[in-house]
């Protein structure tokens, strides 16, 4: 069995939405580079924004 890596072991970045740091996932693991937003609320609230502003 692989060895547990500790949540504070994992790489972070910072939300361009909200500005609050989040960890990798495994779901994430494939495209990391181009993960930009913590959540799904937060890409939205994004989304929402750009089209506001058209």
């Amino acid at each position: 069995m692989p060895k547990m890596r500790k949540k504070a072991d994992l790489p972070s970045k910072v939300c361009i939405t909200c500005g609050r740091p989040f960890a990798w996932r495994k779901a994430w693991a494939r495209d990391w580079e181009r993960v930009l937003h913590c959540s799904d609320r937060c890409r939205a609230d994004a989304k929402r924004r750009r089209m506001a502003e058209a």
